[in-house]
């Protein structure tokens, strides 16, 4: 296994594999990460960088998504005729994982969503799927299970050094308590049926937030005219430096949600899509799940309330309870497909 191609379907995708890529790097392996261009993953592909083949914008629409399946798993197959990969690494993608069955190459794919309608289409082609022990989905005799979440795989301590910085860079009083809020787009396909805040709360729970802090909204949807001067474009290599110092995150995305708790900030993720990684960090008191908008409003008082350092408290107890899981990975991909020949 002397090359590999990383397949990116979300900008957290990035940040989940960067630092395995940097360790199979260090050991002489190549490393090709593919996109498909949806939010910001070329940027963060940039200013990590890493080498990288777009193929393109992603597709939005149910016609899109059904084009792009024909359109994206042949940009990845030829890709993979090209760069000769021993393994193909991703997060669920099924471009790739039928790109390493048409190439007989192995696909390893990482799993935390449970989304089925995608599973069916990528676990037949797929070597091992590994997923969080609190997935409460049962994927077969390719899932392996770790105790971890994908977040801590690139906010851990050990990979991670949060950088004060970020005040200047959004133009703060060195230890200004402000807030983070994220809506999203509902366009996903799992986002069918689910719902978070309506515009009319969105609009409440931004004007609570201001009586204590500065806010500062990043959002895939529009927003009400009245929001427009809280939105904020945050780098995306900046981002998890403002969640670190960040005194409260409500999220409608479980990625931000789960991101801000890694980091030890009482996060309020909203949706009624249950993630099982965030309702396991409510067992340490630093994300709560609701899709009740009485309680966000409730909730924010609460947290507020409470000295930050109780929550960091609640998060070095996690991580004494989790695994470091780049290094997981690392030993995994060693292990079962690093003995020097591409693995057929």
């Amino acid at each position: 296994m002397n090359r590999v191609i990383i397949d990116i379907g979300h900008p957290g995708h990035v940040h989940l594999f960067k630092n395995l890529a940097r360790m199979l790097a260090d050991k002489g392996v190549k490393v090709l990460f593919t996109l498909r261009e949806k939010e910001f993953e070329r940027e963060l592909l940039q200013a990590e960088g890493f080498r990288f083949k777009s193929f393109g914008k992603h597709y939005k629409s149910l016609s899109g998504k059904i084009w792009g399946l024909v359109k994206f798993d042949l940009q990845m197959f030829l890709t993979g005729l090209r760069f000769r990969p021993g393994l193909f690494i991703s997060h669920g993608s099924i471009y790739a994982a039928h790109a390493a069955f048409l190439l007989r190459r192995k696909h390893l794919s990482l799993e935390d969503s449970g989304n089925m309608e995608q599973i069916v289409l990528y676990r037949p082609f797929t070597d091992a799927i590994l997923t969080p022990d609190v997935l409460p989905e049962q994927l077969g005799d390719k899932q392996i299970r770790y105790e971890g979440y994908h977040e801590i795989a690139y906010l851990h301590p050990d990979f991670f050094k949060p950088d004060p910085s970020v005040y200047e860079w959004l133009g703060l009083e060195q230890g200004e308590r402000y807030a983070i809020v994220r809506f999203v787009s509902w366009n996903a396909t799992h986002d069918v049926g689910h719902k978070g805040l309506t515009n009319e709360d969105k609009v409440k729970l931004v004007e609570q937030l201001s009586k204590q802090v500065r806010v500062f909204i990043t959002s895939e949807a529009t927003l009400p005219p009245e929001l427009q001067p809280y939105r904020i474009r945050i780098l995306p290599e900046k981002l998890h430096h403002a969640l670190s110092f960040a005194t409260i995150v409500v999220s409608e995305g479980a990625t931000i949600a789960s991101e801000a708790g890694v980091l030890g900030t009482p996060a309020i993720y909203i949706n009624t899509i249950a993630r099982s990684y965030c309702q396991d960090q409510e067992r340490f008191g630093l994300v709560y799940n609701t899709s009740d908008s009485a309680r966000v409003f409730s909730l924010v008082d609460e947290i507020l309330a409470q000295d930050r350092e109780v929550f960091r408290d609640r998060r070095n107890k996690l991580l004494s309870e989790k695994i470091n899981v780049t290094r997981y990975l690392y030993d995994f991909v060693n292990d079962r497909y690093g003995n020097g020949q591409s693995p057929k």
